[in-house]
């Protein structure tokens, strides 16, 4: 099986949490609830509402599963090429270096259309960079070992989550880099790192181990499934070790908005189960119909030129302009998202081919 056919499904995957995330910042620029919402304890007037917001959730964790995935199975291919071991890793370090570096001097700014630089702030794509970085340096462990790393630090981080710090005091740094959320970092490194461990290990299935389709599909499915459930579990049972705030009963929506800044251990597994399970079900698609997720692909496949892009789009549009600016309920929003959607799809196709054509390494890493 040509390996292009094997990353088909992994594309359209990575293209459906971007799509999902751009829902989500089109209706943080565009929705009227976010006028007066509190997103730490958010209060929901509609199931509308809630879907929004919750659909949201896939996203992160998507991330950086598929991250950890694609870096294990580069590192793979290339050393099978006669690359030297830490001539492999260095691309990835210089990858994860260069997200941080995208972060802080693009990202951050664009939030604001551009308004004002803003250096000193870390958010997922910086988080991603930094788990690239530590997860290169794992990377030649077996997949049990680094299974058992990610585990381990999932379980371990609620017991960090108790180190005491002051807000106010340097030490907020080092902590909400790596540990807790805050205002420098929504998305601290550690536990996302050890979703990304659960990606390599992933990969080494997806890509080694199971050796069809429907294996791939079936199985991931299945595992999805079983992760959810344990996160489930973890949620109704869990208590103050697996659930950093307290739910409502089973099926409320405070049950189902599980605490992602820092992700909860229950959160962990719910999440990364369903993209496991998602991932099972684009296998399974790309199986019946090869063509029906390929606007997905070629989405996924210019997926960091996809964030660079959105946000300032949104931004300039909305705040910069003043068009709109949480102004509008979901039917409006959604129309933004579609406007959104149908601008930026010429623009990836066209990156795409830029990028296939490029031999510039800035070009090559975007």
């Amino acid at each position: 099986m040509a390996v292009k056919e094997r990353f088909d499904f992994i594309d359209h995957f990575r293209g459906f949490i971007m799509v999902m995330m751009a829902l989500d910042h089109s209706s943080d620029y565009f929705n009227v609830l976010w006028r007066g919402m509190d997103p730490v304890d958010p209060l929901f007037p509609s199931f509308g509402q809630f879907l929004v917001r919750y659909l949201s959730y896939f996203c992160a964790p998507g991330f950086l599963m598929i991250a950890g995935a694609m870096v294990y199975w580069a590192y793979q291919r290339r050393r099978r090429q006669g690359v030297g071991d830490w001539r492999a890793r260095w691309d990835f370090i210089e990858r994860g270096l260069f997200l941080i570096l995208v972060q802080m001097v693009w990202v951050n700014a664009s939030w604001g259309g551009f308004a004002r630089l803003r250096l000193w702030h870390f958010s997922i794509i910086g988080c991603i960079g930094g788990a690239l970085i530590l997860l290169t340096l794992l990377i030649r462990l077996n997949w049990w070992q680094r299974l058992a790393v990610g585990a381990g630090v999932m379980l371990a981080h609620p017991f960090l989550l108790r180190i005491p710090y002051d807000l106010d005091g340097p030490a907020h740094v080092p902590m909400q880099l790596f540990i807790d959320a805050g205002d420098f970092n929504l998305y601290p490194i550690l536990p996302w790192f050890a979703m990304a461990m659960v990606g390599s290990v992933m990969a080494h299935f997806w890509f080694e181990r199971w050796t069809t389709h429907a294996e791939r599909a079936n199985k991931s499915m299945l595992l999805g499934l079983g992760l959810v459930v344990l996160g489930g579990l973890l949620r109704m049972f869990g208590g103050g070790y697996a659930n950093i705030f307290p739910h409502g009963d089973f099926g409320s929506w405070a049950f189902f908005m599980d605490q992602k800044y820092p992700p909860s251990l229950s959160h962990a597994a719910w999440f990364l189960g369903t993209n496991i399970f998602l991932v099972g079900f684009f296998c399974r698609a790309a199986m019946i119909s090869p063509k029906i997720f390929a606007p997905l692909g070629t989405i996924g496949k210019t997926a960091l030129f996809f964030y660079c892009i959105h946000i300032p789009l949104l931004a300039i549009f909305t705040r910069r302009l003043g068009f709109f600016y949480r102004e509008l309920d979901i039917g409006g929003m959604l129309v933004g998202l579609a406007v959104l959607l149908v601008v930026l799809y010429p623009l990836t196709i066209w990156f795409y081919g830029v990028k296939r054509r490029s031999t510039n390494h800035i070009i090559k890493m975007i």
